[in-house]
């Protein structure tokens, strides 16, 4: 980064790409958050798969170490995808289509079956939802400038 005129430049990356970045570092934040006990409540009831996890982020989330390593593997595609534009349209479009999928999923399975393997409870369910719609919103409105887009590509 450079600063030209008090005004940060973030290295000619387009608001898409930093966008795309600012999602990564959140999911990396998350990932990492949900190892640390304290901020996950029943830590040391954290499971690596499945429903019986008790582990909860911010004591509202339901997490267990698949469920952090899947926010943390998310998290560094988001940066990885966010070098390019077409990358950080691709990852913005693409997980938010992902959420909503995770979003349906965790609507229609009963929460304490062997099917919520993630697992997920209501709030996580409604916060895929947010998501989903927050970066497929993001994907599009961001990317809709062709003309630095393509430049940038």
């Amino acid at each position: 980064m450079t600063n030209t005129n008090n005004r940060t430049v973030d290295a000619g990356r387009t608001a898409l790409q930093r966008a795309a970045q600012a999602v990564g570092v959140v999911f990396l934040l998350v990932g990492i958050l949900g190892f640390i006990p304290g901020i996950t409540s029943n830590y040391d009831s954290m499971m690596f798969a499945g429903h019986q996890s008790d582990a909860l982020l911010l004591g509202i989330f339901q997490v267990s170490i698949l469920h952090n390593i899947v926010h943390l593997l998310f998290g560094v595609a988001g940066l990885a995808m966010a070098r390019t534009v077409s990358g950080a349209r691709t990852y913005l479009l693409g997980g938010g289509v992902v959420y909503a999928i995770l979003w349906i999923y965790g609507l229609i399975i009963d929460q304490d079956s062997a099917a919520n393997f993630v697992p997920v409870n209501s709030a996580d369910n409604w916060l895929h939802f947010l998501l989903a719609v927050g970066m497929i919103a993001l994907a599009l409105l961001l990317g809709r400038d062709r003309r630095t887009a393509t430049n940038r590509a």
